[in-house]
C-alpha cells in the first residue's frame, strides 16, 4: 500500500506539472473548483480518511483540511456560484500542507494498524483502500479539467494517432439470460458502497451494436441537424477534434464523446435506445453458455491488449483497435476508450449500506439525475476496470470521456 500510495502521488504530481504556473487558480470547468483546490484536496481527503477519522490522529491544519475536504458537483452555474471564494491559499502553502499530509499518511501506511476489525473505518483496511482509489479517480477527473484549459496554459504533448475506414458491421445478438450486477462483500478485496450487494437480473434477448457510435457516424447526424459535441471544432468547413494537448482533423473511426441526453436523442432518432446497466453487463460479461466472465475478454487481468485505459495514451483510438478485448458475443470496445452511457439512473442495489470510510460517496447522488456509466476511459486506472465498478454523471454534463452504443429488441 505504501508503494501504491507513492506511485499515485508521483503520477498526480506529473499530471499537475502539465499545468502552467499561471493557471493554478484557473477554473476551466466553471462547475468545478480551480486547480488550487484539487492540489490540496487529494492529500487532505487521504489524511482525513485514514489518519484523523480512521486512526484518531491529530490534525495537520484544521482550516485547510476543512477547505480541501470535499469537491462540488453542482447541477447549474447558479448553484456553482454559491461555492465561489474570493481567494485561495498561495501555492507554496498548499504544497507545504500536502507534504505534511503525505508524511503522516506514509508513516501510517508503513507502521500503523490500518486494519482493525473493531473499527468500522479500518475493517479490511477500508480507509486505506478508499484513499488509494480516490486519488486514482481524481487523476482522471483532473484530466477532464486540464482538457478544457487553453493550450497556451499547459504543456504540449504530441501523440501518435491512427484513423481508418470502418466497414459496416451488423449488430450482435445477445441471448436472454441472467446478468449479475454488483458483488458480494467477501468477493472483493475492496469496493465502493454502490458496488454492493450482488444482484441477479433477468435480461431479455436484445441486439447491440458491435462498436460504439463513432465520430464519423455522429458527423452525419450533425449534417442532419444534430448537436455538435463539446470536443469538436469547425474551421474552414472542416471538423477538428480538440484533444488534451493538440487539435487534429476529426478521426472518423474514434468513438464520439457526448452527453447522456445527446446519446439518448441519437438512439431514438434511429428507433433504438441506450442499453440498461443490466444489458451492458449481459453483453460485456455474459456468455452463450450461461457462465459469466470477470472481464469482457475472460478472467485475465486488464492490460494494453484488451483496451485503451490505464494512461497507455491520453486520447481515444479506433473502436476496433483491441480485438483481444471483445466479449463472448463479439461486442468490442466495452472496456476503455471512453466510459459507456447506460439508460439506468444511478441508484443503490438492494442491501446498500453507506461505507464507513466515506459514507456520503454514493448516497448524495441517488437523486434520479445521475446516470450509470460502465467500462473505462483512456485515463482510467487499470484497477478500476472491474466488473462491479460504477461511474455516474449528470445527463447533461459534457466534459467527461463518455461514449455510447445503441440497442434494440
Amino acid at each position: 500500500m505504501l508503494t501504491w500510495y507513492r506511485r499515485n502521488r508521483a503520477l498526480t504530481a506529473t499530471l499537475f506539472s502539465l499545468i502552467d504556473e499561471r493557471a493554478f487558480y484557473d477554473r476551466p470547468i466553471p462547475l468545478r473548483h480551480p486547480f488550487a483546490f484539487y492540489e490540496g484536496h487529494v492529500p487532505a481527503f487521504s489524511f482525513l480518511t485514514l489518519n484523523v477519522r480512521g486512526l484518531g490522529e491529530a490534525s495537520v491544519d484544521p482550516d485547510l483540511e476543512r477547505l480541501f475536504e470535499r469537491g462540488i458537483d453542482p447541477a447549474s452555474m447558479d448553484e456553482a456560484r454559491r461555492h465561489d471564494r474570493p481567494a485561495w491559499p498561495a501555492r507554496d502553502a498548499v504544497a507545504t500542507f500536502a507534504a505534511q499530509c503525505d508524511e503522516r499518511i506514509e508513516r501510517a501506511l508503513e507502521y500503523a494498524a490500518i486494519e482493525d476489525s473493531r473499527v468500522p473505518r479500518l475493517v479490511r483496511a477500508q480507509a486505506a483502500y478508499t484513499l488509494l482509489e480516490h486519488e486514482q479517480m481524481h487523476q482522471e477527473t483532473l484530466m477532464y479539467i486540464v482538457h478544457q484549459l487553453p493550450y497556451e496554459r499547459k504543456q504540449r504533448i504530441v501523440g501518435r494517432h491512427e484513423d481508418r475506414a470502418l466497414l459496416p458491421v451488423p449488430p450482435r445478438r445477445v441471448a436472454a439470460g441472467t446478468a449479475t450486477l454488483g458483488a458480494d462483500a467477501d468477493a472483493l478485496t475492496f469496493g465502493w458502497d454502490n458496488e454492493f450487494q450482488r444482484v441477479e437480473v433477468d435480461v431479455a434477448g436484445f441486439e447491440i451494436a458491435r462498436y460504439p457510435v463513432t465520430n464519423g457516424e455522429w458527423k452525419r447526424y450533425v449534417a442532419q441537424g444534430g448537436p455538435v459535441p463539446l470536443f469538436w471544432h469547425e474551421r474552414n468547413g472542416e471538423w477538428w477534434l480538440r484533444l488534451l494537448f493538440e487539435e487534429i482533423p476529426l478521426p472518423q473511426s474514434w468513438p464520439v464523446y457526448v452527453t447522456h441526453q445527446q446519446a439518448r436523442t441519437y438512439a431514438r432518432a434511429l428507433g433504438m435506445r441506450l442499453p440498461s446497466e443490466a444489458e451492458y453487463h449481459r453483453a460485456a460479461f455474459g456468455t452463450p453458455s450461461g457462465e459469466e466472465r470477470a472481464f469482457p475478454w475472460g478472467d485475465e487481468r486488464p492490460d494494453a491488449r484488451h483496451g485503451n485505459f490505464g494512461f497507455e495514451r491520453y486520447d481515444p483510438e479506433p473502436v476496433d483497435a483491441h480485438p483481444a478485448g471483445e466479449s463472448a458475443w463479439g461486442v468490442a470496445d466495452l472496456a476503455g476508450n471512453g466510459w459507456e452511457w447506460t439508460s439506468t439512473p444511478f441508484a443503490p442495489f438492494p442491501g446498500f449500506a453507506p461505507m464507513a470510510s466515506y459514507p456520503q460517496y454514493s448516497a448524495d447522488f441517488f437523486d434520479g439525475r445521475h446516470y450509470v456509466l460502465k467500462g473505462a476511459s483512456p485515463v482510467t486506472a487499470r484497477g478500476l476496470v472491474r466488473r462491479s465498478f460504477r461511474n455516474w454523471f449528470y445527463d447533461d454534463y459534457p466534459y467527461m470521456y463518455a461514449k455510447f452504443r445503441c440497442v434494440s429488441a
